[in-house]
């Protein structure tokens, strides 16, 4: 299937009268924002193709920022989604939305996508999922993160020690524990992915937030309101 890519719908929006701007997420493009034409009518088949969480191929074209969408299929039925896993679905397209850019090879952070929207749908814990995911997204935005050696002086983390993180640095140790600290322990479960410890996944949190910052910006996350609501 000639010029087909694999993606899914980030997000979408009403564009004139009959038609939406759609930012997909493509396999090996990166987000991709295109005019699907005539997908607001009332008997148009894309109404219930364009969909968050739909596995889809499309096809595009156009040399703008903005392309032109053709033809998109459905591979699947849409994953399974519902509350707290739906929300932390939701969460994972807006930070997507807001950091990935177009025309990059997204290869394998796609296939994590996936893998944690599975995840996910299997009704694995979300907290954990979504931890994972930042810590891969963090990977694949640059960040080289050492969770096994102090910044300064190259020595082993020690799990019973405190750290502090330094942007663009590494942790470097701390004299005592305070609310900005990590102890060698949590730093030790960053590196494996391995949240089974309620501490460390809090502090895994605490950490992914304040790495993907610089990334993100200060505007409120819209899914993290649906998680307080009653």
């Amino acid at each position: 299937m000639k010029n087909w890519q694999k993606a899914f719908v980030l997000h979408s929006r009403p564009y004139s009268e009959t038609s939406l701007l759609v930012d997909f997420f493509v396999e090996s493009k990166g987000r991709i924002t295109v005019i699907a034409k005539g997908a607001r009518r009332q008997r148009s088949s894309l109404k219930g193709v364009l969909q968050p969480f739909t596995p889809l191929i499309i096809q595009y074209s156009g040399n703008g920022n903005v392309k032109t969408l053709g033809q998109v299929e459905a591979i699947s039925l849409s994953l399974p989604l519902s509350g707290y896993f739906l929300y932390s679905g939701f969460y994972l397209n807006e930070l997507l939305h807001r950091v990935i850019v177009s025309e990059l090879d997204t290869t394998e952070l796609f296939q994590v996508y996936l893998d944690c929207l599975q995840q996910l749908a299997k009704r694995i814990e979300p907290e954990k999922v979504l931890r994972q995911f930042e810590l891969n997204l963090l990977e694949y935005l640059g960040y080289s993160i050492d969770f096994t050696h102090c910044a300064v002086t190259g020595d082993d983390i020690v799990d019973t020690m405190f750290y502090l993180y330094q942007s663009e640095q590494g942790f470097v140790s701390s004299l005592m524990k305070n609310s900005n600290s990590y102890s060698g322990k949590e730093l030790r479960s960053f590196a494996t992915k391995n949240f089974d410890d309620p501490d460390c996944l809090k502090a895994a949190k605490r950490f992914t937030r304040q790495a993907l910052k610089p990334y993100v910006g200060v505007k409120p996350f819209k899914s993290r309101e649906l998680f307080l609501k009653p």
